[in-house]
């Protein structure tokens, strides 16, 4: 379950990304961690992500979040690429990697299996649509848990 706060963080740091042509892909507020941790993984919309990207991002966001008075006490900010073994959570990010070999993993069975691999087809509102070595399969989204890039197709 995401944090409450995160919400709040995404409304702060999504002008800022798009200010500076980068989009937030995924937050994470790890709490269990001393001091909490608040990892932040944003995409460059126009060509590779680079260490460049995410220290203009964290130089900006970093005042906004203080300023605000987000997060309460002390916390560390950690701004990374997602990598190619990424999680699938937008539109965007399903049609953008229609064709490319994903792993889907699933809260409980699905036909007898919780993971599968395959070529992302697309999702719609009611599945996630796989080819799996050029058979058709759709795992109805209501049991998927997570969608990844897979880099062993």
């Amino acid at each position: 379950m995401a944090h409450p706060l995160i919400p709040r963080i995404v409304t702060c740091a999504e002008p800022i990304a798009a200010e500076l042509g980068l989009e937030v892909v995924d937050v994470v507020f790890q709490t269990n961690k001393k001091p909490p941790v608040l990892r932040i993984d944003v995409r460059n919309l126009s060509q590779d992500t680079g260490l460049e990207d995410c220290e203009r991002f964290s130089r900006l966001l970093d005042p906004q979040l203080e300023a605000q008075e987000i997060i309460p006490g002390a916390y560390v900010l950690e701004v990374s690429s997602p990598g190619t073994d990424r999680n699938l959570t937008t539109d965007r990010e399903f049609i953008a990697f229609r064709g490319f070999p994903v792993r889907v993993k699933t809260y409980a069975p699905y036909k007898d299996q919780k993971e599968w691999c395959g070529t992302l087809r697309e999702r719609d509102e009611a599945a996630i649509h796989l080819n799996l070595k050029g058979k058709a399969i759709a795992i109805p989204r209501e049991l998927v848990a997570k969608v990844q890039l897979d880099d062993q197709p």
